[in-house]
């Protein structure tokens, strides 16, 4: 018995896949385009390719096949005539079902018999669906999603059974018991819930993430002596988003089940693991996990109890390719899902991208610790390509026509009508000539899409958009570069508008990537992004997880026009101080400029009496101010001699009186004269 499941949540960015549960005769894909392909283990060939009608706005996020002992739901066309015996044996050794999650909340149930999609589940959840489970014994469906709930379908009616609250945020996992009887769902924390009651029996916390994967790993308790539940014993498996850690749980009678017994180590966040149920005691559990990096560990243990040590896988298994035709250095190729066959001595391996898968067969040595499988990844396509295409004509067109390089595997080119100018060879031909045998003719025919090229190295013009999408399927830098380093605006439209849709998201990966780097790239990419905003905006917009798709992208575009507005004033005040700097350096070297007349012309009459006129003029002010200076001396020495005389005119008076008083006076006078 085995069990297989690829990851679970929101978080697991790779492309739902599961095998069929009847001998892993059927693997079924949802790629990145939103169509389901099933594709047939044994030969590799497609067998499915079922398109949904919303698609584009509801991709499919999880897959289940429905166990072979489910009962096949009603069809939509009303009652049918009864079918004969035989034909209802077939029916039901044939009968695969399978259930299609959707990001907007609906189920879709396709019959692969059929061919077509059988019913549609609506009306229980309002958000992501993260995972779906089938019932092994009533063909009940079990489906959690963002919205926190877990659902109980019945398929006969396409109604919804029981609806309850998983846990306080999205559910992202579930798992069904070997008796049918308990469920797992996990979110942060993982809990049992008894089916019947739908009351939680059990917790269990350890992860720090959201929890991706959930399966048991047992059928029956190591101690085989004490009578048996159903639950009780029993070990399951779990992992967890951006964990690199597989931890075990045990079910005790105790409850002293808190922690993980114990855990597997692995190198990056598992994304699909397969594993074979231990049956008995001493049965080891084969466990396959793929990861994110695209390697595959191979581990096995027999579980028996408490173990401290994370335990190392005992195989791991890596692709490359040979790397000796056109690469001189081997390239990895990512493996994409591992099943064990039901010997549990070989491994079903998937690889290479999601739309043309290889799936091979190899038988297990865990004798060495690493394996490299060299495979020419090429060669293999072009093999089924033509194995597929067999039944496909090819159209032929005039030459007015354009041709594109083929893109993905499956399509030729078209081959261009050679009958004009076979007209002119027969005219040109002359008798002596040679005529071109049927294996020359039909060498020239066949045209090498491969060995087109043009002057310089690069495809032609109408052939980018096939070559960035290549480039983006198998993320090969140098294509990426040829055609993302372009800088003509007209065929940067052209490009994008020719892209498909489902590689809208990987180029805005890429070129938020290329955003991050040289400046020049930076520059580059800008004139990408805004073609890619402008054509795909109304397809962009359909997109339910559009923001978390393009939060790095936001905070990158946020974080440089945050410096915008300081980088503007800085470059004004620049400017400014240049401007200023530049003006000082021009006016400084600006020579001087000599102001002396270089003709003066002069009238004598004129000059000759004005000079005059103003030497008279000089020579009257200046005297005019001696004068009063002069003037006012001589006014002061007059006022001060006119004072001296009348005092002493006054003295002789009084002198004169007095004298004639006293009766003397001087008749002589020369006395008088003298005495003065």
């Amino acid at each position: 018995m085995a069990a297989a499941g690829a990851a679970c949540g929101g978080d697991a960015p790779r492309a739902p896949c599961a095998f069929s549960p009847r001998g892993r005769r059927s693997l079924a894909l949802c790629g990145p385009d939103g169509r389901l392909r099933v594709w047939d283990t044994p030969s590799s060939r497609l067998q499915h390719e079922y398109v949904p009608s919303a698609h584009l706005s509801a991709s499919c996020t999880c897959l289940a096949w429905a166990p072979p002992g489910g009962r096949q739901p009603p069809s939509k066309e009303g009652p049918q005539r009864k079918k004969r015996k035989s034909e209802a044996a077939e029916a039901g050794e044939q009968f695969d079902l399978l259930a299609i999650g959707t990001a907007v909340g609906s189920i879709l149930l396709y019959s692969t018999v059929k061919g077509e999609l059988q019913s549609k589940l609506d009306g229980g959840h309002d958000n992501r669906i993260n995972c779906v489970r089938w019932h092994q014994d009533n063909g009940c469906l079990y489906s959690c999603s963002e919205d926190k709930h877990i659902v109980e379908w019945n398929t006969q009616t396409c109604k919804v059974k029981c609806k309850w609250k998983g846990d306080n945020s999205s559910v992202s996992c579930l798992c069904i018991s070997p008796d049918g009887k308990m469920l797992l769902s996990a979110g942060r924390t993982i809990k049992l819930w008894d089916l019947e009651t739908k009351e939680v029996y059990r917790n269990f916390t350890g992860h720090a993430t959201a929890v991706s994967s959930l399966m048991f790993t047992t059928v029956r308790p190591p101690n085989e002596s004490q009578p048996f539940d159903g639950i009780t014993g029993l070990y399951f498996l779990s992992g967890a988003a951006r964990d690199r850690l597989l931890s075990v749980w045990q079910i005790r009678s105790d409850r002293k089940d808190k922690n993980a017994v114990m855990s597997f180590t692995v190198t990056d966040e598992p994304v699909f693991i397969d594993l074979t149920v231990s049956e008995s005691k001493e049965e080891p559990v084969k466990l396959a996990v793929v990861c994110r990096d695209g390697q595959l560990h191979l581990f096995e243990h027999i579980l028996n109890g408490y173990c401290k040590k994370p335990l190392t896988s005992n195989c791991t298994i890596q692709i490359a390719t040979s790397g000796k035709d056109s690469d001189a250095t081997p390239k990895p190729v990512p493996i994409l899902a591992a099943a064990f066959c039901s010997d549990k001595q070989s491994l079903l391996l998937v690889y290479g991208n999601t739309l043309q898968p290889i799936i091979e067969r190899v038988s297990l040595n865990t004798a060495e610790s690493h394996v490299c499988l060299i495979r020419d990844v090429q060669k293999t396509m072009a093999l089924q390509t033509e194995m597929s295409v067999t039944k496909v004509k090819t159209p032929i067109v005039n030459k007015g026509a354009k041709v594109l390089v083929p893109g993905i595997p499956g399509h030729s080119a078209t081959i261009k009508s050679q009958s004009s100018g076979m007209q002119k060879m027969e005219s040109k031909r002359k008798p002596g000539d040679k005529e071109d045998s049927i294996e020359d003719r039909l060498g020239a025919m066949d045209i090498d899409t491969v060995k087109i090229k043009t002057k310089g190295g690069l495809p032609q013009t109408d052939s980018f958009a096939v070559l960035l999408v290549q480039g983006l399927e198998s993320n090969d830098p140098d294509i990426l570069n040829k055609v993302l380093q372009t800088r003509k605006d007209a065929l940067i439209k052209n490009t994008i508008a020719k892209i498909p849709v489902h590689a809208v998201i990987p180029l805005l990966h890429e070129i938020t990537k290329r955003l991050q780097g040289h400046p020049y790239s930076a520059s580059q990419m800008v004139r990408w992004l805004k073609s890619v905003f402008t054509i795909h905006a109304s397809y962009l917009s359909t997109l339910p997880d559009l923001v978390p798709q393009l939060g790095m992208l936001y905070q990158l575009m946020e974080s440089r026009v945050k410096t915008l507005q300081k980088l503007s004033r800085l470059h004004g005040k620049l400017y400014l101080i240049i401007t200023q700097v530049a003006a000082l350096e021009k006016i400084q070297d600006a020579t001087d400029i000599n102001q002396t007349a270089k003709l003066v012309y002069e009238e004598e009459s004129s000059e000759d009496g004005s000079e005059d006129e103003m030497i008279a003029d000089k020579d009257s002010d200046e005297n005019w101010d001696e004068d009063e200076e002069k003037g006012e001396q001589s006014d002061e020495e007059k006022g001060e001699q006119s004072d001296e005389e009348k005092g002493e005119q006054s003295d002789e008076r009084e002198m004169a009186v007095e004298k004639e008083i006293n009766g003397e006076s001087d008749l002589d006078p020369e006395n008088e004269s003298e005495e003065e």
